[in-house]
This record gives C-alpha cells, structure tokens and sequence, in this order.
C-alpha cells in the first residue's frame, strides 16, 4: 500500500499545505529518498550515492584537485576530505602530485574506479537520468531555476 501510494500522481496535500509547506515537504521528501537510495547502493554497489558522484566528477575531470571537487559540489573542502579518504583507501581513487606543480596533488580513477564508474544502473545517477527524460527542456530549465534560486536563500547570511 505505502509503495503504491508513492506513486500516485494525486497528492491531496499538495495543494492543502500551499506552495512553501507543499515545496518543503517535497524537497523533505526528495532528501529522504537520496538517503535510501544512497544506503541501497552501498548494500548493492558497494558505494554511497555521494562517493559516487565524487567518482563520475574524478572520472569526468581526470586529474583534478579536491578543492576543484568540493568547488563543483558547493561544499566545503573539510567535508570532502573524509569520502575522499574512503574512496582513495578502497582503492577507488589515486592521489597523485600534478606534473607542473609538484606541491599540489590530484586525482585519477584506479582501475577498480573506472568500474565504479561505468556502473548505469542502481544508482541514483541513473533515477535523475529517468526523471530529467520525462520533463520538457523548459521544466528542466525552471526547476534548476528554483532550485538554485533556493539554494542561494538558504546560504545568505
């Protein structure tokens, strides 16, 4: 019942709570779903969903450093460091001094994170894929929108 009722389309508290209730709960809600799809991968991929996106952005920018990373992911730096540790432990990632600067150190998939990052199915990568592919260009667009437009709320001072 409780699976069933998640995918209904109707929601009688959509339009009962108003615009800001109604985007909180949903965004509550979108939060939540990220944690459990985040803890099935680790079960059935042995990764989290946020070890992977650090993954497919190492894989997308071979060589970067992980200040970039946390630069792209809008964290701060300290935050990083611990998936990082992680994943460079398991063998995922490699840390390595850059060829120019040989102060500064970058990364690059191992071979075991080049698998990882292959990987198309079961993650949450792959259900942002599905639902950007049933909205039009224009609600991509608006949503982004929003959701930076909130984003930028949340950190002002």
């Amino acid at each position: 019942m409780r699976a069933r009722a998640a995918r209904s389309t109707f929601d009688p508290y959509e339009s009962e709570l108003g615009d800001v209730l109604g985007l909180m709960r949903l965004l509550w809600s979108v939060d939540h779903a990220l944690q459990e799809t985040s803890k099935r991968m680790a079960s059935d991929l042995g990764i989290t969903g946020p070890q992977r996106l650090v993954i497919r952005i190492v894989g997308h920018y071979p060589g970067i450093s992980a200040g970039e990373v946390a630069r792209i992911l809008c964290v701060h730096p300290s935050t990083l460091t611990g998936v990082l540790r992680r994943l460079i432990k398991r063998g995922l990632l490699a840390r390595a001094k850059h060829h120019a600067d040989r102060r500064r150190a970058v990364l690059h998939l191992s071979d075991k994170g080049r698998r990882v990052n292959n990987v198309r199915v079961g993650t949450v990568e792959a259900s942002v894929r599905r639902a950007v592919g049933r909205v039009s260009p224009l609600e991509l667009a608006a949503g982004r929108r929003l959701l930076r437009t909130l984003q930028r709320e949340l950190l002002r001072p």
